[in-house]
């Protein structure tokens, strides 16, 4: 699940989708002014731009109305409702940065076992470290204020008791918005403010249908309320989902965070739930204006673009550059478009781009065959077979006469016929259509159990899903063997085994076959995504009013659901972020990424290399530099600082200029591969290429830190210099990297990354970042 935004500093993103049917129809515009100029107020603010919009419309009532949102906290612009020719107007007065039209996006879609995974909790097996407690030391993220751009919240669910919990932090200037089946006292000291934004939408598709969604801050859909409860919900004992499952205590990663609740993701009209919710870029500029001026002090976005966009039409990336002007860490999903390469969002450098990794935990549901054959096979349906056989059959051998034979074996709505489906075990291949969507439609049909199998793609992943019937997920290569058998017998019978709960499993972590994939195709110099967390088969809190598949014929209540996604590792990192954030709080945004970045691990629980869900070795494309380890990023040794200056001359280096009407671009900007960032990119190298580099003291006073090199394949790779001698806390050290192909580079492919690492280490840090190259 994920977004993005486009110009920025004063900047103003118009939204509507592309419903042009003539020249004179209105849409949604974003027109972006750059930074506000000294001291306003917000009635001052709006008339200046009701002032634009006098300009270009024919009367001041339809000025006035047009007006959608005008931003009035960090962005200085609106959102309005105008023709094409008005938008080409206004992009022509010369205050005007930029006129975006709007557009819509969809997001793909704790714990009791992820933190624990991750080390941060007593019990784990993994990443014993020293007990200086993370958790102790951070006070629990207290006063720390989390911001969640998302569906809502269910404010009942107790994950959000604030119990115990004092005053929230003065700091605070948010507010708690009524509106449908929500009002004031629905925010209390853990969740201490909520807000939502619909303009956009509504212009949209018109008034909000009531039945799919509250207009208000309560989440009718679970997302909102699973991602904000991963981040700072508190310690729950005794809970489960969907009868048993992941039995343990659930928390998250930050219980004492204060928690503020965005809107801006809604149902979308004439679709079911399990499709996503849509969130309009100006609802989420909106958000953000307000996040920034509220005083949040990180920012969780799972929400991502189908499509990458560049930095100044982004809405996120640009709502971003203006938190990080307040130091305010953002960590936004990778996306859920695996396992293709190149399909990531959210690359812009300012932001923590996260992927999504499994915990060691499964729920094991295997089939048993009429030949005698055992098949590993995950789910988290409570629903049983009775203890005996039943017959098997493979969708495409019972699909209605209508049905095309490409399609014909994923069980899609309506390709059943019920005539042929009744009393059996149906085997649907992933593809179109949802994975719970598809075991509805072997429940319409009659089908008794449901066996989902992955296509190629999806390998080994198995994504665990409340089914409502009997069901069990398969991988890849057991798919096959269960096609084969069912071709080999006049009357293949199966029985699925009842679920239970696994601990340990090995390995643990590898990465989701879904979890997007670099390079960025936006900004190549950067090797996104940054860093992998726990996304797979994660338990958080759920909303009472969705049931845990969505489904409109599911009628299951639960308090807690299972999901995968990067939008349930996004959130792991916003609360690791929150932590470090309680520990270091003169830390800039771009220190505490770092921190993550450089301290993150690289071997599963089996002491191997991280493998993708193949089996096969993943790289930093997948995972950036690695599974988090928040208990080791509290202490770095070193840091790579970036300031708001340093993004401002990281855009005019690519050609993005004037986002900020104060700054102006050098004649030469510097390249942009010396952004100071913890990680190194060049594609295309032809030849040689440098980088500069700088790193600050963060350890002890006195420190000697040495490198150690791992070049890409093919390539050399020097540092100098090789030695850094520190003798205070906050001193900062430059270095150069030059990275030289081989001349003898057999094996080599132009275009083709390769991928390497360099350390810095001083016997008790390991600042390590990970380097990623490919040849012209």
């Amino acid at each position: 699940m994920d977004l993005t935004m486009k110009n920025f500093p004063v900047f103003l993103l118009a939204l509507l989708l592309p419903l042009l049917a003539s020249c004179d129809e209105k849409q949604v515009y974003i027109v972006y002014l750059g930074e506000h100029s000294g001291e306003k107020t917000y009635n001052e603010i709006e008339e200046n731009h009701h002032s634009y919009l006098f300009s270009v419309k024919e009367t001041v009532e339809d000025a006035k109305s047009s007006l959608i949102y005008s931003y009035k906290s960090s962005i200085n612009g609106f959102a309005a409702l105008l023709t094409p020719d008005e938008a080409s107007k206004l992009s022509e007065i010369e205050e005007v940065v930029s006129v975006l039209r709007s557009h819509t996006t969809t997001y793909s879609l704790q714990t009791t076992r992820s933190w624990e995974f991750a080390g941060l909790q007593e019990g784990s097996k993994w990443f014993q470290l020293k007990k200086e407690d993370l958790l102790l030391k951070s006070r629990y993220g207290k006063n720390v204020i989390v911001g969640l751009l998302d569906s809502g919240v269910w404010p009942e669910s107790k994950s959000f008791s604030d119990e115990g919990m004092g005053p929230y932090p003065s700091s605070w200037k948010g507010i708690c918005q009524s509106g449908d089946a929500f009002n004031s006292s629905n925010c209390n000291k853990k969740i201490i403010g909520a807000r939502y934004y619909i303009k956009g939408y509504e212009a949209y598709y018109g008034p909000l249908n009531r039945t799919l969604d509250y207009r208000s801050p309560r989440d009718k859909d679970g997302h909102g309320t699973h991602t904000a409860s991963t981040v700072g919900g508190r310690r729950v004992h005794n809970v489960s989902a969907l009868g048993g499952f992941a039995h343990g205590t659930a928390s998250g990663g930050a219980p004492l965070v204060r928690l503020a609740i965005y809107k801006v993701c809604w149902a979308i009209p004439r679709q079911g739930k399990e499709n996503g919710n849509t969130c309009f870029m100006e609802d989420m500029l909106a958000a953000m204006d307000d996040a920034i001026a509220d005083g949040v002090d990180v920012l969780s976005i799972s929400i991502v673009t189908k499509d990458p966009m560049p930095f100044n039409e982004d809405s996120i990336a640009v709502g971003a550059l203006h938190a990080i002007k307040k130091n305010i860490v953002v960590a936004c999903s990778a996306g859920n478009s695996g396992p293709a390469p190149a399909t990531l969002s959210n690359p812009a450098p300012w932001i923590i781009t996260v992927g999504a990794s499994s915990v060691d935990r499964k729920f094991l549901a295997p089939i048993v065959l009429g030949n005698g054959m055992k098949i590993a096979g995950q789910t988290v349906t409570p629903y049983k077979l009775g203890k005996k056989m039943y017959p098997l059959v493979y969708a495409a051998q019972i699909v209605n006469p209508d049905v095309p034979k490409n399609i014909s074996g994923q069980c899609l709505p309506g390709s059943l016929s019920p005539k042929a489906a009744k009393g059996k075990i149906v085997l649907c291949l992933r593809g179109n259509g949802t994975r719970v969507g598809k075991g509805l439609e072997v429940k319409r049909a009659g089908g008794i159990g449901y066996i989902l199998g992955n296509s190629r793609a999806n390998g080994a992943e198995l994504a665990d899903d409340a089914h409502i019937l009997p069901a069990t997920a398969i991988n890849y290569e057991n798919a096959l063997k269960i096609l084969n058998y069912i071709n080999s017998t006049k009357t293949p019978m199966a029985y699925i085994a009842p679920a239970k709960t696994v601990l340990d499993s090995k390995p643990a972590p590898f990465m989701a076959a879904f979890t997007s994939r670099g390079p960025s195709t936006i900004s190549p110099v950067i090797l996104k995504p940054d860093i992998t967390a726990p996304g797979l088969n994660i338990l958080a809190a759920w909303s009472e009013a969705s049931s845990p598949t969505k489904l409109d014929q599911d009628h299951r209540v639960v308090k807690y659901n299972i999901l995968s996604g990067t939008s349930m590792s996004c959130p792991h990192i916003g609360a690791a972020s929150a932590l470090l954030k309680a520990i270091h709080p003169s830390w800039s945004s771009a220190a505490i990424r770092s921190a993550l970045i450089t301290s993150a691990g690289l071997i599963n629980n089996v002491g191997k290399p991280i493998t993708d869900a193949s089996g096969e070795p993943a790289d930093p494309f997948q995972f950036g530099s690695g599974h988090f380890s928040p208990t080791k990023a509290a202490d770095p040794g070193l840091v790579y600082n970036a300031s708001y200056t340093d993004y401002l001359l990281f855009l005019c280096s690519i050609g993005v200029k004037n986002l900020d009407s104060s700054f102006k671009c050098p004649i030469k900007p510097p390249s942009p591969t010396n952004l100071n960032y913890p990680s190194l990119a060049i594609p295309k190298l032809n030849g040689t290429a440098t980088v500069v580099r700088s790193v600050t003291n963060v350890g002890s006073s006195k420190s000697v830190y040495f490198v150690k090199v791992k070049p890409p394949p093919g390539f050399s790779v020097k540092v100098s210099p090789s030695i850094l001698f520190f003798k205070q806390v906050g001193q900062k050290k430059r270095f150069t990297i030059t990275i030289k192909a081989i001349s003898v580079n057999t094996g080599i492919q132009k275009d083709k990354y390769t991928f390497g690492w360099y350390t810095w280490f001083d016997g008790i840090h390991n600042v390590r970042s990970p380097i990623a190259v490919s040849v012209a």
